[in-house]
């Protein structure tokens, strides 16, 4: 199925323009929803008929939806396009048998806006439906339900306190937020929940409204740093985020169990229908259930360590896999040490580990990456199989930074290598564009590329007009280079 990608931070330039800026082929799921599809309504009965958006759908051959840049929303993992809601756009794509056109749109207030002025057919960026917004707009049934939830830091020395010790510290239930500060994104269904929260506690709540583009990760973040004391999140998502921010406590619930779902136009009566009638026979099918819980359920194992057989003891063995690393490091002219850090970082030298987005294997590769070195999914657990692909796959990026890009330093050839297999070539050349504008050396990746990959997370700077491939959680390639080169060089003292 084609799926038409496209970025956005100017809403009134996406207003202005329909031209696809890239063109991708995926082949991730297969709907196994019931056979029937939708029959597009006859127009011979000579009805005055306002544009139908079913129609246009099937008229156009595509499927028009507009989500955020974000963890549910839609991300770039390794190349691979991914996000829950970019995952369900795709099924129901194939489901009406269309190619599936995403726009990213930089908040939830945009998105709504251009819905309304009728550009787009669907708005899927975990909107929770609200009273207020159904006046505007029509909702599928929902997708998922959550409730909101209070994101607060737990106290200092946590680890050493019992539960009730931490519960003392915290707040427990939305009455206590009385006299409290809370900020909360502007225009969200948060901010309307902390009003009433205000009125059902008959008692006043300093809110503060944060922008509309910051997201959950940015929210823990100020907290963790003390920056803000309180916000509220949708209890999905902040359970997504907790993996990066385990300081966060986010047990105390401030709503009901709210509904999230797909939010259409008002010409969207018959679209809503179909829509609810795949949605039926979706839920139950092993697709559906499989991006549930990709997304929801088993974060959790990405914070988690994989116990290893790394021992630096014992005739300078680094790991039962030295002389796979030996064999395929001397292929590319790579030191196998060096590929050995790698795997340190990616795997922790355990060939059976599965991430959360579907990379296998000791190097971590996605499967569509290993297909093209003729390696399977069921052969990137065999160690020998899994280090083939991954260093070839790091002797294609090396020869695009060496030979393409022309970088001159050897060494840093290697930083842009790590760094593109770990968050892909085109955030990294993001990086190198922000560096060269902010007066940074292009060519060399320590305090000078790396630190623009970083603010990649920063909106000021994903939304610069030299970026063209949005956010990224820049602090992970940064981490991970310099990560890499410290073991390689406790790997090289110890072999030396």
């Amino acid at each position: 199925m084609e799926s038409i990608i496209r970025y956005s931070v100017d809403i009134h330039s996406l207003l202005r323009s329909c031209k696809a800026l890239g063109i991708i082929f995926l082949l991730l799921f297969t709907a196994s929803c019931d056979d029937s599809k939708p029959v597009q309504k006859s127009k011979a009965d000579g009805e005055d008929q306002q544009p139908d958006a079913l129609n246009e759908i099937l008229e156009s051959g595509k499927l028009h939806a507009l989500t955020d840049n974000s963890a549910t929303g839609y991300f770039i993992y390794k190349g691979i396009p991914m996000g829950y809601e970019y995952e369900l756009l795709d099924l129901f794509a194939k489901y009406l048998e269309v190619d599936l056109e995403i726009t990213v749109i930089d908040n939830t207030t945009a998105i709504l806006d251009s819905l309304e002025s009728g550009y787009g057919k669907v708005g899927a960026a975990n909107f929770t439906v609200t009273q207020s917004r159904k006046e505007r707009f029509l909702f599928s049934d929902p997708h998922l339900s959550t409730r909101q939830v209070l994101l607060q830091k737990l106290p200092e020395g946590y680890r050493r306190m019992t539960r009730d010790q931490i519960d003392k510290n915290l707040i427990q239930e939305p009455k206590e937020l009385a006299g409290k500060t809370v900020h909360v994104r502007k225009g969200s269904s948060f901010h309307d929940r902390i009003l009433n929260i205000q009125d059902e506690i008959g008692d006043s709540i300093n809110v503060v409204l944060l922008p509309d583009y910051l997201d959950c990760d940015s929210l823990m973040a100020l907290i963790t740093s003390d920056s803000i004391e309180y916000s509220i999140e949708d209890e999905n998502i902040a359970n997504f985020f907790q993996t990066f921010h385990p300081k966060i406590d986010i047990r105390t619930p401030v709503s009901f169990s709210q509904n999230i779902a797909w939010v259409l136009p008002q010409n969207g009566k018959r679209l809503q229908d179909t829509i609810n009638a795949w949605i039926k026979g979706a839920r139950g099918s092993s697709d559906y259930a499989y991006i549930y819980n990709k997304y929801f359920k088993w974060t959790q194992k990405a914070g988690q360590k994989v116990a290893g057989v790394y021992n630096l003891k014992g005739g300078g063995r680094i790991s039962p896999f030295d002389e796979v690393f030996k064999k395929y490091a001397e292929s590319i002219g790579w030191d196998w040490s060096l590929i050995a850090s790698l795997v340190k970082q990616e795997s922790n030298f355990d060939p059976s580990v599965r991430s959360w987005a579907g990379a296998l294997g000791l190097m971590q590769l996605m499967p569509a990456t290993a297909s093209q070195y003729g390696i399977d999914s069921n052969q990137l657990i065999i160690p020998e199989s899994n280090v083939y692909a991954g260093t070839q796959y790091i002797s294609k990026l090396r020869d695009y930074w060496q030979k393409e890009i022309q970088i001159p330093d050897s060494q840093e050839v290697i930083k842009f290598t790590l760094a593109s297999y770990n968050v892909g070539i085109g955030h990294v050349q993001d990086a190198r564009r922000l560096a060269e504008k902010h007066d940074l050396n292009p060519d060399v990746w320590i305090d000078n590329v790396e630190k623009m990959i970083v603010l990649k997370s920063n909106p000021e700077y994903y939304r610069d007009e030299v970026v063209r491939h949005g956010y990224c959680r820049g602090r992970e390639p940064y981490n991970y280079v310099r990560s890499i080169f410290k073991n390689y060089e406790h790997y090289r003292n110890f072999l030396e």
